[in-house]
């Protein structure tokens, strides 16, 4: 199994910045792809990047220019920088781990954008 611990969700104004992190832990050397998905209040959850083991990127277009995932080289800790966060970038942010377990899920950071 893999186990995964976000942070790094804030309060921030518009225009603002944040980086979250995502620690894994367990069978870090079975991990394929690993992503961050959102949840914004009232509406479904929805894949926001993933980076496959070999470092191919993908977004979603509302973050694309915006967001950049990224992974430490032993995979142990996920990334996801976010810039330019409009208010509609409000959520609950939450990374995965796709893994020969299937896929894991962190418990999430919540994500504010605000005036």
């Amino acid at each position: 199994q893999v186990q995964l611990v976000e942070s790094g969700g804030d309060s921030v104004q518009p225009g603002g910045s944040l980086r979250l992190s995502c620690a894994a832990s367990g069978s870090i050397a079975s991990i394929n792809a690993m992503g961050w998905h959102r949840q914004a209040p009232g509406k479904q959850r929805v894949r926001v990047a993933t980076i496959t083991s070999g470092g191919t990127t993908r977004y979603a277009g509302s973050v694309q220019g915006r967001f950049t995932i990224s992974r430490d080289s032993d995979k142990t800790t996920l990334y996801l920088q976010m810039n330019s966060l409009p208010t509609e970038d409000t959520a609950v942010y939450c990374c995965n781990a796709d893994s020969f377990h299937g896929r894991s899920w962190g418990q999430g950071t919540q994500v504010t954008v605000s005036s």
